[in-house]
C-alpha cells in the first residue's frame, strides 16, 4: 500500500481521524475466531502494559529541567531532536523497562506516549510561571499594569486568552489557601497526570502491526498486530498475530491513504481512532469577495448572513440573512444538567455521612451520574456536528470562500442571573468552531475568527452606537433583543446586525490574518480603527426609475370590487316573452352612461322582487352589479307576471 498522496493542482494534503469499532479478530496461527469479549480481554492487557511503561516515563521526568531540555529540541550534543515523540526520548537516553516481556515497538508505543504528555506540559508550565512571577496584589481583579506585565511574562502572552490566566489565577489562588503557600511551578500545582489506557500503534512498524485496505472491498480494512495471549508475558511465545477486520466509515474517502489507529477498551468494546490524510482544496487567508458572517446566541446559537466586497471596496449585504435555533436540544440539556447537579448533591451528602447502610445508594448514584454525563455528552456533539454543518451548508450554497466567526473564547459569563450565566458558560462554542473548521476544510472554505468587539453594539451601516430595545413594537422599553440606529434609523435584531459587522470587519481586514503554528486556525487578532472605517455595510443600489420592467405583481393586493359599468352593449328590443339581460337605468339617447353615487349602495342581494320594484343600483345607473335582481329596461312596460319580468339572467 502505498504511503505517498498524489496532489492535484490546487491541492494540500489534510490528516483527520475516523473513529470506528473492532468487533471480532482471528488468530493467524491456529485460526481461532475470538468473540468480542476475548479480543477486548487481549487489547486490554496490552493496553495495560503499556500505560504502565509510561507511567513510570512521567514519574521519572515530571519535573522542569527535563520538560525543559525536551522542549528545547537539542540534545547533550547539540544536535537537533527528532520531531516523533519516541525517537528523541531515545535520543536523550530516557528508556524504560517492563516486568513483562514485550518487543521493542511495544516500548516505542509507551515512549510516544510519554512524550507527547511531556511536550504538552511545556505551555501551562510556561503560563504558570508567567502568572507567578507577577502575582497581583488581588487575584480577583488585575489592575491595567498587572494586566500588563503578566503578558509580557508569558512567552506569546500578547495574544493569549484572558480567560486563560484568569483560570490559572483561580487554581493556584485555591493551591495557596489549601496549603499556605504559593507552589513553585506547575509540577508542584499539578500532580503526575493519570495515564490513559491505549495503545499508539501510530510509532511501531511492521514487526508489531500493519494495516491493508481491501483491494475488492474499499470499505473493508484489515489490521494486523501482536497481541499477548496471558496478562504477563514471560517469552515472546506469549505474543501471537491477530487479524481484525474494520468497518470504515462513509467520511474516509476512497483515496485517502490510512495510517496505524489508536486502540483503546471503551465501555466493553475495542474502539479505533483510525488517522487518514487525504487531499482537499487549498485555502487562502485573502483575496476574498463573498463571506459568510456567523454571530453567537444562546436560544438562536447561530446568526449567519453573506456579505460581497465589491471593486470600488464597498460591502453589501445579501439577503436578510438566517438563524439556527436549537431551542429544544439546550432545553434538554438544561434539565440533564440540573439533574446531574441534584445527583452530586445527594451523593456528597451520602459521602459525609459515611454510612455502610448507604453504600449501596451511592453506587446507584454514582452510575446514574455516569449515565446522566453520557447523554450529556451525546446531545452536545450532536448539537455541534449540526450547528457546524448548517454553517458550513450555508456558505457552500451562497458561493462563499470564507467564514468569519466571532471569537469568543475569553468570555466569562456574568451579570445575567444564575441561571442564564451557567447556559452561557456550557455552550459548546469550541466543539461547534472545531467541527465548522473540519467540514469547512472539505469543500476548501477558509473558517476564520474574528475579535468580538462592539459588534452587537454598534450599528453595520453607520458604526454608530446602537439602543437596544426590548421589541420592535416596544421602541421605548430598555432591553437587549432589539437594535434602533439614532443616526442612519436602521433597526433589527441583534444578532442580524452582530453578523453584519462581523462579516465586514473580516472582509475588510482579511489582509491582517495570521495562521496558529500550533493548531493551524486562522484567525485576525487586533482590529485596526483605520481599516474599521472602511468596514461598514452599504446599501444595495436601487433599481433605475427609467428600467420600466416588471419587478412586482401587477395587480394590486387588495381585492378589486367588480366594475361599476357593462363594458358592452345593451341588448336589443326583446321579441318574445322572454326576458333579456337588461342595459339598467340609462336611456338609449344617451351615448354616456351617468355614474352611480358611490360603488357600495348597500343593496341587499336576498331581497325579494315585488311588481314595480326599481332597485337602489338600478335608479342610480349602477345596473345589477350589486345585487341579484334583474330589473326590467326603462321602455319595457311592467309584466302581470313577476315570473315573466324577472327574465333570464343568460
Amino acid at each position: 500500500m502505498s504511503r505517498k498522496l498524489p496532489l492535484g493542482e490546487g491541492e494540500t494534503s489534510r490528516t483527520a481521524c475516523a473513529r470506528t469499532l473492532i468487533h471480532s479478530a482471528v488468530d493467524e496461527k491456529t485460526g481461532e475466531v475470538f468473540a468480542a469479549s476475548a479480543l477486548v480481554e487481549r487489547v486490554a492487557w496490552c493496553t495495560d502494559l503499556a500505560a504502565g511503561m509510561v507511567g513510570s516515563l512521567l514519574g521519572e521526568h515530571w519535573n522542569t529541567a527535563d520538560v525543559d531540555i525536551l522542549a528545547a529540541g537539542m540534545d547533550a550534543g547539540g544536535r537537533k531532536l527528532p520531531s516523533n515523540a519516541w525517537m528523541a526520548l531515545r535520543r536523550l537516553g530516557w528508556t524504560v523497562h517492563c516486568g513483562a516481556k514485550v518487543n521493542d515497538r511495544m516500548v516505542r508505543a509507551a515512549q510516544e506516549q510519554a512524550g507527547r504528555c511531556l511536550r504538552s506540559v511545556k505551555w501551562r508550565a510556561d503560563v504558570v510561571a508567567g502568572v507567578l512571577a507577577t502575582w497581583p496584589a488581588d487575584p480577583k481583579r488585575r489592575t491595567e499594569a498587572e494586566w500588563e506585565a503578566v503578558r509580557a511574562a508569558i512567552p506569546g502572552g500578547q495574544y493569549l486568552l484572558s480567560s486563560v490566566i484568569r483560570s490559572r489565577t483561580r487554581q493556584i489562588a485555591d493551591f495557596e489557601r489549601k496549603n499556605g503557600c504559593l507552589p513553585v511551578d506547575v509540577f508542584e500545582l499539578e500532580p503526575v497526570p493519570r495515564v490513559a489506557r491505549m495503545l499508539v500503534l501510530a510509532a511501531c512498524d511492521g514487526q508489531q502491526a500493519s494495516i491493508e485496505r481491501s483491494v475488492t472491498e474499499p470499505t473493508k480494512v484489515l489490521l494486523r498486530l501482536q497481541l499477548p495471549t496471558r496478562p504477563d508475558p514471560q517469552a515472546y511465545a506469549d505474543w501471537s498475530w491477530v487479524a481484525c477486520t474494520v468497518t470504515l466509515p462513509p467520511t474516509v474517502p476512497a483515496n485517502a491513504v490510512l495510517h496505524l489507529p489508536t486502540l483503546r477498551v471503551a465501555g466493553g468494546k475495542v474502539r479505533a481512532d483510525l488517522a487518514y490524510t487525504h487531499p482537499v482544496p487549498r485555502v487562502q487567508c485573502s483575496s476574498h469577495t463573498v463571506a459568510l458572517g456567523v454571530d453567537w446566541g444562546l436560544n438562536t446559537l447561530l446568526s449567519a448572513g453573506v456579505a460581497r466586497l465589491h471593486d470600488d471596496g464597498g460591502i453589501t449585504a445579501s439577503g436578510a440573512g438566517a438563524q439556527f435555533r436549537a431551542c429544544g436540544v439546550l432545553a434538554k440539556l438544561h434539565r440533564l444538567r440540573r439533574q446531574s447537579e441534584r445527583l452530586h448533591a445527594k451523593t456528597d451528602q451520602y459521602a459525609r455521612l459515611a454510612a455502610p447502610a448507604l453504600e449501596a445508594k451511592q453506587a446507584v448514584l454514582t452510575e446514574e451520574i455516569r449515565r446522566v454525563s453520557e447523554r450529556r455528552s451525546h446531545l452536545n456533539d450532536a448539537l455541534a456536528w449540526a450547528a457546524a454543518r448548517w454553517a458550513v451548508d450555508q456558505a457552500v450554497t451562497a458561493g462563499a470562500t470564507v467564514v468569519y466567526l466571532e471569537d469568543l473564547r475569553s468570555m466569562e459569563a456574568g451579570g445575567m442571573g444564575r441561571t442564564q450565566n451557567t447556559r452561557m458558560s456550557q455552550t459548546v462554542r469550541g466543539q461547534i468552531a472545531d467541527r465548522m473548521r473540519h467540514l469547512a476544510a472539505e469543500v476548501g472554505v477558509a473558517v476564520v475568527t474574528a475579535p468580538p468587539a462592539n459588534t452587537s453594539k454598534h450599528c453595520p451601516h453607520c458604526l454608530t452606537p446602537l439602543r437596544h430595545r426590548k421589541a420592535p413594537d416596544r421602541p421605548t422599553v430598555s432591553g437587549w433583543k432589539w437594535a434602533i440606529c439614532p443616526s442612519c434609523r436602521w433597526q433589527g435584531d441583534r444578532d442580524q446586525g452582530a453578523w453584519r459587522r462581523i462579516a465586514a470587519r473580516g472582509l475588510a481586514h482579511q489582509t491582517k490574518t495570521v495562521v496558529d503554528k500550533t493548531s493551524g486556525a486562522m484567525t485576525i487578532r487586533k482590529v485596526v480603527d483605520k481599516v474599521e472605517a472602511r468596514a461598514v455595510i452599504t446599501a444595495t443600489p436601487k433599481t433605475s426609475r427609467k428600467d420600466r420592467s416588471k419587478t412586482g405583481p401587477t395587480r394590486p393586493r387588495s381585492n378589486r370590487p367588480a366594475p361599476r359599468r357593462r363594458g358592452i352593449p345593451s341588448p336589443v328590443r326583446p321579441t318574445g316573452p322572454a326576458g333579456k339581460r337588461p342595459e339598467g337605468h340609462a336611456p338609449t339617447d344617451r351615448t354616456r352612461l351617468p355614474r352611480a353615487a358611490h360603488r357600495h349602495q348597500g343593496v341587499t342581494t336576498i331581497s325579494t322582487p315585488t311588481i314595480g320594484h326599481r332597485p337602489r343600483g338600478a335608479a342610480l345607473g349602477a345596473g345589477f352589479h350589486l345585487h341579484a335582481h334583474a330589473t326590467p329596461p326603462k321602455w319595457a312596460e311592467p309584466s302581470p307576471n313577476p315570473t315573466v319580468r324577472m327574465g333570464s339572467l343568460n
